[in-house]
């Protein structure tokens, strides 16, 4: 049985449509995200699972049980969902005991048993349990609203983007302790955010959201290396899409005739993409000569913008060894992926 079924859901608020037929299904006990730009719909689509709106068509299921559809709507309540806002929203006049057991029945509540075995499961120290919301950092409220969301056991957590007001470093290390404890509880969870790294290296399935339906579903590096269109291959990271021909398992470019990943029963023209990890630099006259026009240099890696000479066409390469000389030869390691030749909107 699958924990989550989102079918053929739409949503309007007035003349806008948000979602416009999503499909997702999520089985019991993945990490799943759903990315998207600003305003393709993630949240309306959270909110539509938790209860908090209702889909104008569709059904939404949750173990098996209809909770939302043409004439059936099971209240938040009574869903049996947790859910973490972005800002954690935890009552500030109540304690991290007090706010964590907020969720609990009473019987849970006596001799804290319950309440300690959350605090440790999110990694927070038992010296902290006494402490109002804005005595503590906002990593460690993350924590506690994650606490008070798993309490009474839920077979689902929502996570509405959480950790996009927390600053770099303090992101990385809540997501994740917020990912292993969610897998220590074995609980369903479905996260939001527009945050590629973070959807990337957190979920084992992701589902990408444009123009209000899902564009495409899977896991993420299947995603990454394979995506169905030029939106989905530029939005999950860096791309350099360069027009080609395709044949059975060749692509004809600019940067010569590459193989292809995945043969292809349809010839004509692609967008072929190409990570710029897959575009090397050499210096032993292999390849085509380019311009290195600029670096940015992030510490563990840079990226070289280069230019072909050619043809002015103009590339980026990853590397963790950036040049140090103005010219160089571009070369493809690898296999290839293309995509329609429509380019992305």
């Amino acid at each position: 049985m699958t924990a989550l079924v989102v079918d053929a859901v739409h949503k309007s608020y007035g003349a806008e449509q948000v979602l416009a037929g999503v499909d997702l299904t999520v089985h019991p006990g993945s990490f799943t995200a759903v990315l998207g730009p600003s305003g393709c719909g993630k949240t309306t689509l959270l909110r539509l699972v938790a209860g908090f709106d209702h889909p104008d068509q569709g059904t939404v299921t949750l173990g098996g049980r209809q909770v939302a559809g043409p004439h059936r709507l099971v209240p938040a309540r009574r869903r049996g969902i947790g859910y973490v806002a972005q800002e954690g929203a935890l009552f500030p006049h109540l304690d991290v005991t007090a706010n964590i057991a907020f969720g609990l029945p009473r019987r849970d509540r006596r001799g804290g048993s319950r309440i300690s075995a959350l605090l440790e499961l999110v990694g927070l120290d038992h010296t902290l349990a006494h402490r109002l919301p804005h005595e503590l950092s906002g990593g460690q409220q993350q924590r506690v609203a994650l606490a008070r969301a798993l309490a009474p056991r839920p077979a689902l957590i929502l996570l509405d983007e959480p950790f996009s007001a927390l600053d770099a470093g303090l992101r990385a290390e809540t997501r994740t302790a917020v990912a292993a404890a969610c897998a220590a509880a074995g609980t369903t969870t479905v996260l939001v955010t527009h945050d590629q790294d973070e959807a990337l290296s957190l979920a084992d399935t992701l589902a990408v959201l444009h123009r209000g339906a899902v564009a495409q579903v899977g896991q993420p590096h299947e995603l990454y290396h394979r995506p169905v269109d030029a939106f989905t291959a530029t939005f999950l990271g860096d791309a350099v899409l360069l027009p080609g021909t395709a044949h059975v398992d060749t692509v004809s470019t600019e940067l010569g005739e590459l193989p292809l990943a995945q043969a292809r029963s349809a010839t004509g023209p692609v967008l072929v993409v190409l990570r710029p990890e897959q575009l090397m630099m050499t210096r032993d006259g292999q390849g085509l000569p380019a311009r290195v026009d600029h670096i940015d240099f992030y510490g563990h890696d840079a990226v070289v913008h280069l230019t072909l000479l050619t043809t002015g066409t103009r590339l980026r390469s990853r590397t963790p060894s950036p040049p140090t000389c103005t010219t160089v030869n571009v070369n493809v390691q690898g296999p290839v992926h293309c995509v329609d030749s429509s380019p992305p909107t």
